[in-house]
């Protein structure tokens, strides 16, 4: 019989560091204060996927040339924990353009012990936002053509 003194336990996994992803900017950068975690310096998840809401509105509101809202979060995995004092570092994509929605792919690295130059990716999430103009509707997105007319 298994009982909680004789359970085999699964080895710790130890994070995998990673590099930053080379030629590319990221849409957000920040570093969580004791506020955002818990008593034992943990960021709170929601915590963080706020700041993924950001990061994935950035790219969809310049696809939108203007207001955007979240419709969905398709997907969303914490790969290792956050801390307090790591610097978080928010990478987004657009995947996918429909008529009103605009799907964003963002993944998340958390530099530690700077002087080390620890990185390790902490979380990746798709999500998906729709135009929506003055009234809070949705509304179709401009031609590709017009926003590369206007920079």
């Amino acid at each position: 019989m298994t009982t909680p003194e004789n359970t085999p336990t699964a080895p710790a996994t130890v994070p995998t560091t990673v590099r930053l992803p080379a030629g590319k900017m990221p849409e957000l950068r920040v570093m969580p204060a004791p506020s955002d975690a818990n008593v034992y310096g943990d960021v709170f998840g929601g915590w963080i996927m706020a700041q993924v809401d950001l990061a994935g509105s950035l790219p969809a509101t310049r696809r939108a040339n203007g207001r955007v809202a979240t419709i969905a979060v398709n997907s969303f995995l914490f790969k290792n924990p956050v801390f307090v004092g790591d610097l978080l570092s928010f990478y987004a994509d657009i995947t996918k353009v429909g008529n009103t929605s605009v799907t964003v792919f963002v993944e998340v690295y958390a530099e530690r012990n700077r002087l080390a130059a620890e990185v390790v990716k902490v979380t990746e999430a798709t999500l998906t936002y729709v135009a929506t103009g003055p009234d809070r509707k949705p509304r179709q997105l401009p031609p590709l053509e017009s926003l590369v007319a206007h920079r």
